[in-house]
């Protein structure tokens, strides 16, 4: 596993980004879109249908994108992770300080509500309340699962020997690897 300071002696172009929620997966893989100049697709708006529902084409959605041969993704979702890595050739991984996360998805979920964001197709934060009464609250989710990247990513890269796995602790780190990683392209 690499840090934001080791040398980066290939070319990143099929970079999936992977963290809690919280950690800021979509605004660094907006930033590695924009400075490395390669597309970048959501993948919440890939899975989330209206009214929350799954979309029956998220598999072959994601399997179209990356199939190309550049591309930013986020690295979540189990039915698609593994092709995902598969077809990566570098995964950032950001694993912010726990306390971190919960602020800034706390704050996240505060704003998207009180400003009634529209999300991914026509779909909104759900009321406060739910974050006590709904157990998959994003919120909850995100305490639930804050370690689960912890014993993923050693074990993909142990799978796929080809992937470049980058840990990011900070927003510094993500930044500094960028701009590095601009300078290569």
């Amino acid at each position: 596993m690499l840090s934001a300071c080791d040398p980066i002696t290939w070319q990143p172009r099929r970079i999936a980004i992977a963290g809690v929620s919280g950690s800021g997966k979509t605004t660094l893989a907006e930033h590695v879109s924009d400075r490395l100049h390669l597309p970048h697709v959501e993948i919440d708006g890939l899975f989330h249908g209206p009214n929350w529902r799954p979309r029956d084409s998220f598999v072959d959605d994601v399997h179209t994108i990356i199939s190309g041969t550049s591309w930013v993704i986020e690295w979540q979702y189990a039915a698609v992770r593994d092709q995902i890595a598969e077809r990566a050739d570098t995964i950032l991984w950001l694993d912010l300080p726990t306390p971190l996360t919960l602020y800034q998805l706390t704050r996240r979920t505060l704003h998207r509500r009180l400003r009634r964001v529209e999300l991914w197709n026509g779909n909104y934060e759900g009321p406060l309340r739910n974050f006590f009464t709904d157990p998959e609250h994003i919120v909850r989710w995100g305490i639930r699962t804050r370690n689960k990247y912890r014993g993923l990513l050693p074990a993909i890269e142990g799978r796929h020997p080809h992937l470049h796995v980058v840990r990011l602790t900070s927003r510094r780190d993500g930044a500094h690897w960028v701009s590095r990683a601009a300078t290569r392209s």
